[in-house]
This record gives C-alpha cells, structure tokens and sequence, in this order.
C-alpha cells in the first residue's frame, strides 16, 4: 500500500515525532479531589496557555476528569461529541456562521438589503420555500424530492440572481466547495476577511471538499464532527476542550487539525484534549495519563509531564506505546 502512492498509502508510515521543544506553561488551574464516576479524589494541575492531551485506556477516567471538573468553567469552551441537530434546509454555510459574512458582502457590493441573499429570508423562492426542492404530500412516496420547476432548484427568486459578487450569484457561491470559495473570496473584488476565517478553520479539519450549500443530512458522521469543530473553535474563550477530535478524520487530516490546534495555542489559548491517537500526543506539550486500568483499575492519574519524559519513563501503557510509535 505504501509503494501505490496514494495519500493514504503515504500515511501509513508515517509517524509523529515529538517536538524537540515544547511550550512552557503559564499557569495552572487547580484540581483537587475529582472523584467523578471512577476518580478516586484526584488532584492534579493543568498547564495553562500549551496543547494539553489527557490520555489511557478507555475507561480510565478521563472524560470524567475533564467534563467533571473543567468544562462548565468560565471561559471553557467544549467541543465534545454529541450529535449535530440537521434538518433538510441546515447546510455548511448556515451552521458554522459563514452565510452571514457572505450576505453582507453581498449586500454591500449590489446596494441591497442582506435578507435577500438567504434561502430562509426574503429572498427565498415562494414556491419551494427556498428548499429547491418540492416533497409530494402524498404518504406512499414520502422523502422522495423533485427539484422545483420555479427556480429550478437554486432556491432563490429571479431577481435575487440577478445581483453578483466577482461575477458570481449567490446560488453559484452556494454549490462552491469550501476551497473553491476559499479561493474566491480571498480576490480583490469579491474579498471578505470574515468569511475566509471560517473556510479556513474548514478547510483546517479536512472539509475543504464539502459545498456551502450541501445539506447536512447529506455528510457522514464524522463529516458533521469536522464541522462542529470548524464551527464552535471560533466560539470567545481562554480554555478549549476538545474531546476526541480526530474521531472520522484521515491519517492526512490529522496533521491539518493539529496545525490549527497550534494555531490557536499561539494565540494565547489553552488547548485541552482527550485523545488516543499516538500522533496528537507526540505533538502535545503536556500529557496528563490516567488509568492504569479501566472502571475500577482506573480513576487515578498514573503520570503528568511532557511526551519526552512520559516515553522515557515507559511507566504506563501509554508511554510504551507512545515510544513505540515514535521509535525512541
């Protein structure tokens, strides 16, 4: 597979290194007495301001340390893994905040009003609703969708059509793929700044494929997990919990999601993340291990330190399988 020179062929061998200089702390944040599901009273210390991973097998408590004693906290912000709530008319665009900007800038460049250019608002085709589709009433063909005959599926009225961006209507912006419109809105004449943070951060979780307008009921699980962390790592905060972050993504699109986790560690943020994947922890500065079981043989914090001392300690499943995969 490695020799077929495919992407995923090419990452087959590839392993993580650990940094040869992580970041220093620049604080704490105090936990004392954890004793959530299986934590038997565990006090540890948190680094602030560095790209933490709390780690060991599944069960050993670790989600039960984090969403028991930090998530919740002022300025914590918590991507977990819940289910995104989708319906037929939610798409990329509308979910991660990226239809607002796209409106204004829509709005500014033809002299209209911003609500023209949403297929829930004024603009919307009155026939279909904005949906661009039509589902027959009738019970024994239910689900089943025919585009409609008025707007011929853009879901839009003519005269919204009319109105362009860099040559571009707004039903054309919505069947761009992400770096389709990554690249569209980063021209001079159609340029807008808040638009390109958000496909960034989407195109940074390996969605640069999806369109804008796609509905949500269309994208896989983890497609709508990328999503969610697309969306929520804008969200005001000083600490961010991320729980299993690399759940659906490509051996290649892990290496994207942990630029954008240093990314926003350089920006003066906190970076928490429960996570098994081998490279996530070669990256981190900081591990924090529980275990050494699961259930009743876990609940304690086995080590904490940096990825280099817990491979050359090998003192928890983790760090010998850690060093394995490094190679030290």
């Amino acid at each position: 597979m490695h020799q077929s020179g495919s992407l995923t062929g090419r990452f087959l061998n590839y392993r993580a290194a650990l940094k040869p200089v992580v970041r220093r702390p620049k604080g704490w944040l105090e936990i004392r007495g954890a004793n959530t599901n299986n934590l038997k009273d565990v006090d540890v210390d948190i680094p602030l301001g560095v790209l933490v991973a709390v780690t060991g097998v599944a069960g050993s408590g670790k989600s039960s340390l984090i969403h028991g004693s930090v998530a919740g906290r002022p300025g914590v912000v918590t991507i977990d893994q819940s289910p995104i709530r989708c319906s037929r008319r939610s798409n990329p665009a509308t979910y991660t905040g990226l239809l607002e900007p796209i409106r204004k800038v829509f709005a500014k460049a033809n002299g209209v009003k911003p609500a023209l250019f949403s297929a829930n608002s004024e603009g919307a085709c009155p026939t279909c609703k904005g949906s661009g589709v039509i589902y027959p009433e009738l019970f024994m063909i239910a689900g089943v969708a025919t585009p409609c005959e008025d707007c011929l599926g853009k879901g839009f009225q003519p005269a919204v059509l009319e109105y362009k961006l860099g040559g571009r209507n707004i039903s054309e912006i919505m069947t761009m793929s992400v770096d389709e419109a990554g690249e569209f809105f980063s021209r001079s004449e159609s340029r807008a700044p808040t638009a390109l943070t958000i496909l960034e951060r989407l195109a940074d979780v390996g969605l640069g494929y999806i369109k804008l307008g796609q509905p949500l009921t269309t994208l896989s699980g983890g497609e709508r997990q990328r999503l969610k962390l697309a969306a929520h790592v804008g969200e005001p905060g000083d600490i961010y919990v991320l729980d299993e972050p690399t759940t659906g993504l490509h051996l290649a699109d892990v290496e994207q999601l942990l630029g954008l986790l240093d990314r926003l560690v350089d920006s003066d943020k906190t970076v928490i993340i429960i996570e098994h994947h081998l490279a996530v922890m070669a990256h981190a500065d900081w591990i924090i291990d529980l275990g050494p079981g699961a259930g009743h043989d876990g609940g304690r914090v086995v080590f904490t330190g940096t990825p280099a001392d817990l491979v050359a300690a090998r003192s928890t499943l983790t760090g010998k399988y850690l060093a394995a995969y490094t190679g030290i």
